[in-house]
């Protein structure tokens, strides 16, 4: 009878592990993990969170535009994401914590200039222009933009969708919020106002992203570290013998 031909089992069950060690990290714990891992990850989390979100806030706080537009909580989602990479985290889950980091640190600069409305802005009365359709421009959403003018008739350079709706006409008045250092755009006021208001729509990302940075620090866990090279002339010299 032929000799059937393939990989030996222990060969197949070790390129496996490897594989499901570099896809998923190696989690080299056994039951439940350690508390002090679980401890690091969320410090890991914290810490991207706050890199993330904060620098954005800081930036509409400030006026700085490379931080106001996201760029800055672009460059720390790209460094936790190299950190993970560097501590040899599982790849399908340092991905995931990319992808999230980013769409974060997208949605970080309205939000951010919403809480510094809630937190200092001045709401003032301006009267509408005009009104446009924005779904009739080919815009998501179907919102109605109106173009207003303060009391002295200077008008605002942002067009206000905030209590713009079907029914406004020109010379309706609307009610704004607006920043009384001008770092940030002015707002029509609507419902949902406030800090709260102005992060709800970051809660659900938040969220995820901590859980998942902090499944990723988890199951990034070795007890040693591989030697390959190693193994591999100790087998050759005990061939040898």
């Amino acid at each position: 009878m032929g000799r059937r031909c393939g990989r030996p089992p222990r060969v197949e069950s070790h390129v496996v592990a490897h594989l499901r060690a570099t896809v998923w990290g190696p989690a080299e714990f056994a039951g439940f993990p350690p508390r002090g891992l679980v401890a690091q990850g969320i410090f890991v989390a914290v810490l991207g969170l706050t890199a993330i979100l904060g620098t954005t806030l800081a930036g509409a706080s400030t006026g700085v535009p490379a931080l106001a537009d996201g760029e800055a909580g672009l460059a720390c989602a790209v460094a936790l994401t190299l950190c993970l990479l560097l501590a040899r985290a599982g790849r399908a889950l340092v991905g995931t914590v990319a992808v999230l980091g980013v769409c974060l640190a997208l949605r970080a600069p309205q939000a951010a200039a919403g809480v510094v409305l809630a937190e200092r802005g001045r709401e003032e009365p301006v009267v509408v222009t005009s009104v446009r359709d924005s779904g009739a421009t080919g815009a998501a959403g179907g919102r109605y933009v109106c173009s207003v003018v303060d009391f002295d008739g200077v008008p605002l350079k942002t067009p206000i969708w905030r209590g713009c709706g079907e029914k406004t006409r020109p010379g309706d008045a609307l009610a704004v919020v607006y920043d009384p250092r001008g770092r940030v755009p002015p707002r029509g006021v609507g419902p949902g106002g406030g800090v709260f208001g102005a992060v709800r729509g970051l809660v659900p990302w938040a969220a995820v992203f901590s859980a998942v940075c902090v499944v990723t620090v988890v199951r990034s866990y070795r007890l040693s570290a591989p030697a390959p090279a190693r193994d591999g002339h100790q087998a050759a010299a005990g061939e040898g013998h």
